[in-house]
């Protein structure tokens, strides 16, 4: 799995090579600041699934469902997901300077 970050986002990518890779987008959708989904095969960006706060249950089958027939179809795909930074509280802000 590899992570690239930005100042305001950061991207997360991952193969999807077994089963298990669903689970894995849906347990990062539920952690909160996804904004995006991408599926990528050989470096091509084939679909993109852009994403809203307090995506839940029956808005995110669809989107699983189409991912998952995607990756079936296709081989050698990379998934990405990008999650948006949390904004810092002022607390935080001023124990940082």
């Amino acid at each position: 799995m590899a992570e690239k970050t930005t100042e305001k986002t950061t991207w997360e990518s991952f193969k999807a090579e077994s089963e298990t890779f669903i689970g894995k987008i849906r347990d990062l959708i539920r952690e909160g600041n996804v904004r995006r989904v991408v599926v990528q095969q050989q470096g091509q960006t084939v679909a993109e699934f852009p994403l809203t706060a307090g995506v839940v249950g029956a808005v995110l089958a669809p989107v699983l469902a189409a991912i998952g027939a995607l990756v079936a179809l296709l081989q050698d795909c990379t998934i990405q997901v990008e999650k948006g930074k949390p904004e810092q509280t002022r607390d935080e802000r001023s124990a940082v300077r």
